[in-house]
């Protein structure tokens, strides 16, 4: 297995690993964002396409064994200060991932991580967060962060066993098709500039 910088290519494999890794939600966001007669997976292959944005393949790693895609991670440092303006102009839904995100300002921001279902098991979700702990490293960032839904034990097991720790909630907005109710848990791990 190696860890790699994600590239357009790989943006079909990225919608549909941040699907998995925001249960559902991003789908239902891009039904909104279709063209033509686009599914809203194809209208979020291209979004990961592109070189701007959040979900772009540009703050992808991707986790591969002989060509193939097992996994991958999104992370990039969250603004400084962190403006969130007028949150009522957000989709209902996302307004309490924003406004924890505004909570940490400059933090490294894992934004979603998620490996193939097939592919569970084989430590592909640990490379990934040793990997964002590096980049966290490098790009001079001092905390890491990332919001996961309560209900979630076994992801939120894998962070609290990667040095993360729950520091503020919000009641999750349910959408069609929404997997877990709960709260959102905003979790961040110090990092240490001489680890690793």
């Amino acid at each position: 297995m190696d860890i790699r910088n994600a590239t357009p290519e790989d943006a079909q494999e990225l919608a549909l690993l941040i699907n998995l890794a925001g249960e559902g939600m991003p789908a239902y966001l891009w039904q909104d964002m279709t063209e033509d007669s686009e599914t809203p997976l194809e209208a979020g292959a291209r979004r990961a396409a592109r070189t701007e944005g959040g979900f772009s393949y540009t703050h992808a790693r991707v986790c591969s064994d002989d060509g193939r895609v097992l996994g991958m991670l999104l992370s990039y440092r969250l603004p400084d200060p962190y403006e969130v303006g007028d949150i009522t102009q957000y989709p209902e839904l996302i307004r309490p991932l924003v406004t924890l995100e505004a909570r940490v300002p400059g933090s490294w921001y894992i934004n979603a991580i998620a490996t193939h279902e097939n592919c569970r098991g084989q430590g592909v979700a640990r490379r990934l967060m040793a990997d964002a702990s590096r980049q966290s490293r490098e790009n001079n960032c001092t905390l890491m962060s990332l919001i996961v839904a309560s209900e979630n034990h076994a992801a939120i097991q894998l962070y609290a066993s990667t040095g993360f720790s729950s520091i503020h909630t919000l009641p999750v907005v349910s959408y069609p098709g929404c997997l877990h109710g709960g709260e959102w848990v905003l979790m961040t791990k110090t990092v240490d500039a001489a680890e690793g």
